[in-house]
């Protein structure tokens, strides 16, 4: 099917939101057991982890992880967010810089200025977007104007700023002492909304990921190993330390089969990792290709990587000739929902 399409059902008993794009699953939200990004907490500092930089804080959810420590004595009660998503056995990574993120808008009490998605190039629909801005907000916070408001309707961009900062006010005016949930994360049917801005249709009910064909999609990801256009296939594989992709050439004996293979597995790869709901070290093993074609390669994962919603940095090369990224977790892991 040509087009978009969004359902939002379940997967194994979990709310679940998946977006297929021609047909082709593109991206997946989960609800997992770990409180979901974007969660504000009162939280309370116990002691400074000697040499690691961080502190534990303890939330009516569990303990969380804060990296920040300056200024910060135990007993304290900070507010937090949640970033990410744990590794397994780890605690839930926090940060005090907050961030008030919704479809049009993004408030950012600590970091004061008016700005507008880069993305948004016409210097006319910028000017009308920050004439908006400079009408609505007030105080010292800053804003952030999505890429999601060209061609958006004013008065809704009016009011997402509005109930953004209104939410934000309300956390900044807290003076509680004792831990406590000051601010649900998103549910995957409203970071759904958020994220997923073009026009779709919407499917919504338990049948909505066999309408879409989004069940057999998810089927197909129980399987390690991704066909690549071509012959060649690329292995998909987490281990304790980090994500391991393996690229091969299959049957393909062509001279550049190798460059062919690579170029096609780091083009599927972000949308690999977003469906899996994998991040931390991802070391790629491309297929063998002339060391002199290096500089294509990165130029197509900048592309990839740059096209893609979850933050991840190109760390590098080994010297093996691997490829280091190091990625954002900021979903469950599909591991973790299919069992």
């Amino acid at each position: 099917m040509k087009g978009a399409q969004i359902a939002l059902g379940e997967i194994a008993g979990r709310e679940a939101a998946a977006l297929m794009v021609d047909g082709r699953l593109d991206d997946l939200f989960v609800a997992g057991d770990q409180p979901a990004p974007g969660t504000i907490y009162r939280a309370i500092a116990r002691r400074p982890m000697k040499g690691q930089g961080g502190i534990f804080c303890d939330t009516p959810d569990g303990p969380v992880y804060l990296r920040q420590i300056k200024g910060v004595a135990p007993g304290d009660a900070l507010i937090v967010q949640v970033t990410g998503h744990a590794e397994p056995g780890k605690a839930v990574p926090v940060t005090t810089k907050l961030l008030f993120k919704s479809r049009y808008a993004i408030v950012t009490p600590d970091a004061p200025g008016l700005n507008v998605s880069r993305q948004i190039r016409d210097e006319e629909t910028r000017d009308a977007l920050l004439e908006i801005a400079h009408e609505v907000m007030e105080g010292t916070a800053g804003l952030i104007l999505r890429s999601s408001c060209a061609g958006a309707d004013p008065a809704e961009i009016a009011e997402d700023i509005r109930a953004m900062q209104e939410v934000a006010d309300q956390v900044a005016g807290d003076q509680g002492r004792e831990a406590e949930v000051l601010l649900e994360g998103d549910s995957p049917s409203l970071r759904a909304w958020r994220e997923w801005v073009m026009p779709a249709d919407v499917v919504e009910g338990p049948d909505a990921f066999e309408i879409t064909g989004a069940a057999d999609a998810l089927e197909a990801l129980a399987s390690p190993v991704v066909p690549l256009k071509g012959a060649g296939t690329m292995a998909v594989e987490e281990t304790r330390a980090l994500v391991a992709v393996d690229v091969n050439t299959g049957g393909d004996t062509s001279p550049a089969a190798g460059l062919k293979a690579t170029i096609a597995a780091l083009r599927d790869l972000p949308r690999q990792l977003r469906l899996r709901g994998l991040g931390g070290v991802i070391v790629i093993d491309p297929a063998p290709f002339p060391k002199k074609e290096r500089r294509q390669i990165e130029s197509v994962l900048r592309a990839a990587l740059k096209s893609d919603s979850v933050e991840t940095t190109f760390v590098g090369w080994t010297p093996m000739g691997n490829i280091e990224l190091q990625r954002k977790r900021d979903r469950v892991a599909l591991r973790e929902v299919m069992g």
